[in-house]
């Protein structure tokens, strides 16, 4: 066996080259998508704002999206989930007409006053807009997808101005309790220069202020533990709830497009009811009212019945943004129970229940830092570890695999949408096996 002298360093310059070259391609594609959308959902959402009435057509809106789905979208449907499972279990290239539809049906939603977020329309362009490169570069199926992987990581970090957040939730949301170290450089990469494309075409992120975090104590060491356990349990309600109503819409009503139609007209007649909109779109207004004073505790439910109702009936966008909503509220809500500042713990929420929800503890605790400052480390730390781990084994992505259980045993590469049954087949097996 012949042995090459060249030290390991040198070949890795060839390696470092080609994915630098790739994931560059990826971030600029992923970060000008990002900007576009960023800059027709602001125009959206102001016309939405200043023309309230518009809220009646979102039914017929819904319908419109719905159908267009039925007949040309069905490939790409699944989104998020059917990212994920390309990089588990890679078969077709994503159609490239997910990056499109995405983006004018999630622009629809909030035009017309649907409560959803976001990220899922930066991912799912950034994931389709890089896995086109895959015949182009002529890719293997392994980095194809670190491709993928890549994409998620720059539609992320492009959409929030969390580069280093991005980066790892694009390693971190494939599958629970395990990362996927091969792809670190073409992540981070492309994290980093997406979010940089973004601010050069003009993006301009929100801001937000923690104000003055507390001293660590003992008390608001067991405070952050206590609120990670509301959180992680609020998260998984989300997304259970979510799930639910959409599985009992698909379930019931066979016709598509009439889903969203449905679910357009409960919103708009509860809109009309609470007597105001602070319930639809992002409402990134009432999040940052949540670190200036105390808000009512009924603002984190509105939004949850919201957007579950949004998601759940069939309308696109995310799930993000309006998790940030939902924490920052009951966050808020939580801060003289547990005497700790409105700010603090409205900026331990924002991340928390997303970390629950999503089972992204890490890049939600690297938000926080970007997004808060450094003095927020400990209780973002605590907070989402806990909210992770009492979020359970359920989330907001169904197509996410258990590589390492939170706890119990679940075997390794079981998805989220198959534990539940096998857990319920257990159980019947044990009962069975104690009557015998």
């Amino acid at each position: 066996m012949k042995h090459s002298n060249i030290p390991e360093q040198i070949d890795l310059l060839a390696y470092i080259g080609k994915w630098l070259m790739l994931a560059v391609i990826v971030a600029m594609l992923a970060g000008t998508a990002s900007a576009t959308f960023l800059f027709a959902l602001d125009y959206v959402t102001s016309w939405r704002e200043s023309h309230t009435w518009v809220i009646w057509l979102l039914p017929l809106a819904g319908f419109a999206v719905g159908w267009v789905y039925m007949h040309v979208g069905k490939q790409v449907e699944a989104g998020n989930n059917l990212i994920i499972d390309e990089i588990h279990d890679p078969g077709k290239t994503i159609p490239l007409r997910m990056a499109p539809l995405v983006m004018a049906s999630t622009l629809i939603s909030h035009l017309f006053g649907a409560s959803v977020g976001r990220e899922g329309t930066a991912v799912q362009m950034g994931a389709s807009l890089a896995d086109q490169l895959t015949h182009l570069f002529h890719l293997s199926t392994q980095k194809r997808r670190l491709l993928i992987m890549a994409g998620i990581s720059a539609g992320f970090a492009s959409v929030f101005g969390t580069p280093i957040a991005g980066a790892v939730f694009g390693l971190e949301v494939l599958a629970i309790g395990r990362m996927r170290y091969d792809a670190i450089l073409p992540c981070f990469i492309a994290a980093i220069v997406a979010d940089q494309v973004g601010l050069l075409w003009g993006v301009h992120h929100t801001h937000y202020s923690a104000g003055l975090i507390p001293a660590i104590t003992a008390w608001t060491l067991i405070a952050s533990l206590l609120a990670g356990i509301v959180f992680g349990l609020v998260g998984m309600l989300f997304a259970n709830a979510t799930h639910g109503v959409s599985d009992l819409m698909k379930k019931q009503i066979a016709y598509a497009p009439l889903r969203p139609f449905l679910g357009g007209v409960a919103i708009a007649v509860t809109t009309w009811a609470v007597g105001n909109q602070r319930y639809t779109g992002l409402g990134i207004p009432v999040i940052m009212e949540s670190f200036q004073h105390q808000l009512a505790w009924t603002d984190f439910a509105g939004k949850m019945l919201f957007t579950i109702s949004s998601l759940g009936t069939g309308y696109k966008g995310g799930e993000v943004t309006p998790l940030f909503y939902i924490g920052a509220t009951l966050g808020n809500a939580l801060a003289p129970v547990l005497h700790l500042p409105f700010a603090t713990l409205a900026a331990m929420g924002f991340v928390a229940i997303f970390a629950g929800a999503a089972n992204t503890p890490i890049a939600s605790t690297i938000m926080a830092l970007e997004l808060f400052g450094p003095q927020i480390a400990p209780y973002a730390a605590l907070a989402c570890v806990i909210s992770y781990l009492f979020s359970g084994h359920t989330g907001i992505y169904r197509a996410q695999r258990v590589a390492h259980p939170k706890h119990g045993q679940i075997p390794e590469g079981m998805k989220l949408s198959e534990v539940a049954s096998y857990r319920g087949q257990k159980l019947k097996d044990a009962k069975q096996k104690s009557k015998e």
